[in-house]
């Protein structure tokens, strides 16, 4: 399908420029220290824009400070998560799932356990109890995650729903709740057991079923809902339990936990909670399956970080912080008004002295899909850009010339494919692509996932099979398979390099020489990293690779083109968020890194050489808050705004005051781009092309 150009007027009507301004001191904090405009166009896909709270939806109580309302309706996207317990959502996919509601598209949320915990619904250290009651605490999780929901989409906490048992396709019932004045947002109970212990042996758990300890797994009912009789699932009812759902609500975008969270180094225990993890590979075999159904939109899929977000340097400014810390406050029922009149309670009071959890509310992290070179030009002048739907390669391609129009999806054969794909361009004008392949199985041994590529047959021409590079890890069992995407840089020799962080947190790498056979997987040491690693290649053409710890940055690099990748060496770096982008210096000399501030949003710059800064580290003065990479090329920077809708500029302010000019659509992973523009995947499962201003 070709993806319509984003156009740009020079000037905004007298309405428009209100609007921008309000919405400059939104992303800016209250202080209009950089320019913002609104881009007026109308492009493919596009699902949001900026406005005063309440636009376009009459008026509305404002339940806390936070992001303004976006005005613009958008049937063409429906986002479905998948998460194990009431809760996960609002700790782990917030602000993203404000940010879907406040946009008007369709938002289906699915909670795959009761989480009853030992039904004790009581704050830690209240000096009295109640009985447990399993089926009433989860009664009250429901209530507090019905309230959070309906004051980010209504401004009451009490707006009312309409709860109703449906059938499954794995031969149980379900409850499904519909916000009444808002009936585009749903939830959907399955009312499964939780596993009741972080990492625990609970065999008759998610957990469990997954790995054939237990044949079926019972369901735990709430206290209030309309499913009448107990049920149980095999592994394979969850699995058609879960696709049947996909099938009703047909998402172009799924949110969903991260099934390979890996394990404490000291005490081998996972690093998440087992039922986010098994909960998440559920989804992922339910994707799988859906995938291979027909009439159904193209849909992409986002990975989220649980539990580990807590320790690593905090992604979210203090106004999304707070307004996701009110949303929990909600959930838990800090205030104990009794308004939803239900005995068993209107929250999770266990959390109600602690709403904020382990630092969690102040962060939100992507497990993976954060590379922005993923957009490439060809040797004739074209572009190639990738990325993933369905599981499967997504190629669109923008002829030389074609100054409007990309041409595409079209989806390359192998499924499986984790979101999170890079590329690089051949020295001999092809282009590769590389991202990690997931192999779904039961018992640990047969669930793996490893690194892949394809490319050309010949500059120009049709990429080739999938090609295993395999996986730096031993098995299942020793890490959960927790390796990060890939990074891939080409030196001046024509060396490609392939970079890993693997489950213990050391950077990895496989080379190919120039006779095109790949050596093995090598460790370089660094210990303490995390996210994913970037490598570029520099104008005398050595390869530099930058991989984060919690306090700093650390850098590998060649000496010259074709010599052994050296380091680690610290780059004397603050501390950043973690997401990384690298690009070749200007100058010509060295690259030039891009990084966020934590707890702030701020983007910085420096540049580097041989290792060693070449300049000081620069914050952009009046950079929109958000969190994510920074993407774009030579021509323009691209970043996720606080609101989650994609913000560019000219690299040129880089050194000045950035004129940021906000889209239309929220994005979904990282930008990329080239010299002529920038390239975003939205909500839509679309390809979204902002060219450069001239």
């Amino acid at each position: 399908m070709p993806v319509r150009l984003r156009r740009r007027r020079p000037s905004l009507p007298p309405r428009a420029r209100i609007v921008t301004a309000l919405t400059a001191t939104a992303l800016v904090g209250g202080s209009l220290v950089g320019v913002l405009h609104l881009s007026s166009g109308t492009g493919s896909g596009a699902s949001a824009s900026e406005a005063p709270s309440g636009a376009g939806h009459g008026p509305r109580q404002a339940a806390a400070p936070g992001p303004v309302r976006q005005p613009v309706r958008t049937p063409d996207v429906a986002v479905t998560q998948i998460v194990a317990h009431p809760d996960d959502d609002l700790y782990f996919m917030n602000p993203d799932t404000a940010q879907s509601i406040r946009s008007g598209a369709s938002l289906t949320s699915v909670y795959l356990t009761s989480g009853e915990s030992d039904g004790v619904n009581a704050r830690p250290r209240a000096p009295h109890r109640p009985a447990p009651d399993k089926a009433g605490f989860a009664e009250a999780r429901q209530n507090g995650i019905r309230a959070a929901y309906a004051e980010m989409a209504t401004g009451s906490r009490t707006s009312p729903w309409d709860r109703t048992s449906i059938p499954t396709a794995g031969g149980g019932h379900a409850e499904l709740d519909v916000l009444r004045a808002e009936p585009q947002i749903a939830l959907v109970w399955l009312q499964l057991r939780e596993a009741g212990s972080i990492s625990g042996d609970r065999p008759h758990s998610l957990n469990g079923l997954w790995n054939g300890r237990v044949e079926s797994l019972a369901s735990q009912r709430a206290a209030g809902t309309p499913v009448a009789t107990d049920f149980s699932y095999t592994k394979e009812q969850v699995i058609d339990t879960l696709t049947g759902l996909l099938t009703r609500f047909r998402p172009t975008f799924v949110r969903m936990q991260d099934p390979t969270p890996g394990r404490n180094a000291k005490t081998g225990a996972y690093s998440d909670h087992q039922d986010h993890l098994y909960g998440a590979r559920f989804a992922q075999a339910a994707l799988a399956r859906y995938g291979t159904t027909t009439g159904r939109p193209h849909f992409g899929v986002q990975n989220y970080l649980g539990y580990p977000v807590g320790t690593l340097p905090h992604t979210l400014d203090p106004e999304t912080a707070g307004a996701k810390l009110h949303t929990l406050k909600t959930y838990a029922w800090v205030d104990e008004i009794n308004d939803c009149a239900d005995p068993a309670g209107c929250g999770d009071l266990k959390v109600a002295g602690r709403p904020g959890g382990w630092g969690w509310t102040e962060s939100i992290r992507y497990a993976r899909g954060t590379s922005t070179s993923w957009v490439q030009r060809a040797t004739d002048g074209g572009l190639h850009a990738f990325s993933v739907l369905d599981g499967r390669l997504a190629v669109w391609e923008k002829p030389a010339g074609a100054a409007t129009v990309w041409q595409g999806p079209v989806l390359l054969p192998g499924d499986g494919l984790d979101s999170g794909v890079t590329s690089v361009r051949l020295p001999d004008g092809r282009i590769a692509v590389f991202g990690t392949r997931t192999t779904l199985g039961g018992p640990e041994r047969a669930y793996g996932r490893e690194v892949v590529t394809t490319e050309q047959s010949a500059p120009g021409g049709a990429f080739g099979p999938w090609r295993s590079l395999g996986t730096p890890e031993r098995n299942d069992a020793r890490g959960t398979s927790d390796i990060s995407a890939p990074a891939v840089a080409v030196d001046g020799t024509g060396r490609t390099t392939v970079l890993l962080r693997d489950s213990r947190h050391r950077l990895t790498a496989r080379e190919r020489g120039g006779d095109g056979g790949w050596g093995p997987w090598r460790s370089l040491g660094g210990g303490s990293l995390y996210g994913d690693p970037v490598a570029t290649t520099d104008g005398a053409g050595r390869v530099h690779a930058f991989a984060g710890t919690k306090s700093t940055v650390l850098t590998w690099t060649q000496q010259r083109p074709g010599g052994p990748l050296s380091g680690p060496q610290r780059t004397g770096l603050p501390t950043t968020t973690l997401a990384l982008s690298a690009s070749p210096a200007p100058d010509g000399q060295g690259v030039r890194l891009w990084f966020r501030k934590p707890a702030s949003g701020a983007l910085r710059m420096a540049d580097l050489s041989g290792g060693a800064l070449t300049s000081p580290v620069t914050e952009l003065v009046g950079g929109v808050a958000g969190f994510g990479p920074v993407g774009g090329g030579q021509g323009m920077l691209a970043v996720r705004s606080r609101t989650g809708v994609l913000a560019t500029a000219p690299a040129a302010s880089a050194d000045g005051r950035p004129v940021w000019t906000l889209e239309k659509f929220l994005v979904s992973g990282a930008p990329g781009g080239v010299v002529d523009g920038v390239a975003a995947m939205g909500l839509d499962g679309k390809l979204h092309w902002t060219p450069a201003m001239r």
